[in-house]
């Protein structure tokens, strides 16, 4: 049988294959490669996971709210929202629920200083932020400049917008201590006031700014 020299300068039988140091992929290699894949396979669905939020089971769960300067206990499910969790749990009524659905901001609290619409809020989600209501501006029988002023410029009819429209005066308010009136239409512009005292609630703020 014939045989001829390969690139190692040895010689080996005609017309058989390279040798795996010739070939481009040995199998040292790829068992390398594939255990190489494996954990980077294996990294990434550990950092999927870690990124996924916590899943809660649909039974009720015990949480906490820290609600108008207090630590209020609570068991819901997880489905439930603020406003319901507000209303139904815990008794302050001030927040309204009407549209459902963020469109009106009768049901606006303030989360960590920030107006939300409570409507569109899980309680869980609310677990460690600070939550006030407007029954807070109204407590210790002291009532907010924001509440009088209200009363006083006859700022409201049906008063189902008026919890909310309050609370995103108020969040204007501790923005914007003088505010103008373009100021207040902006500040305003996610309530909405079916019956239409929109100006004299204008009014109310102007007056209350003075005071605040």
């Amino acid at each position: 049988m014939s045989t001829k020299k390969n690139k190692t300068g040895k010689s080996s039988p005609s017309g058989s294959s390279r040798s795996p140091a010739d070939k481009g992929l040995t199998r040292r290699g790829f068992l390398g490669s594939s255990a190489a894949a494996g954990g980077v396979a294996i990294a990434a669905s550990k950092a999927q996971a870690a990124a996924q939020p916590k899943t809660l089971a649909a039974a009720k769960t015990s949480l906490t709210l820290n609600v108008n300067g207090k630590q209020r206990s609570l068991k819901i499910e997880p489905r439930v929202t603020l406003l319901r969790a507000l209303r139904n749990e815990l008794d302050l009524t001030g927040p309204k629920e009407v549209c459902d659905r963020g469109a009106c901001g009768a049901c606006g609290v303030h989360i960590d200083g920030k107006l939300v619409n409570s409507c569109m809020m899980l309680a869980v989600d609310a677990v460690g932020k600070k939550v006030t209501t407007i029954e807070a501006l109204s407590e210790g029988g002291k009532v907010h400049p924001l509440c009088a002023e209200f009363v006083k410029h006859d700022a409201l009819q049906c008063g189902f917008c008026t919890p909310g429209m309050v609370m995103a005066c108020k969040a204007l308010l501790d923005k914007n201590k003088n505010p103008s009136l373009v100021d207040i239409k902006k500040g305003l512009r996610g309530n909405i006031c079916r019956c239409g005292t929109y100006t004299r609630i204008f009014e109310a703020v102007q007056a209350a700014s003075k005071q605040v």
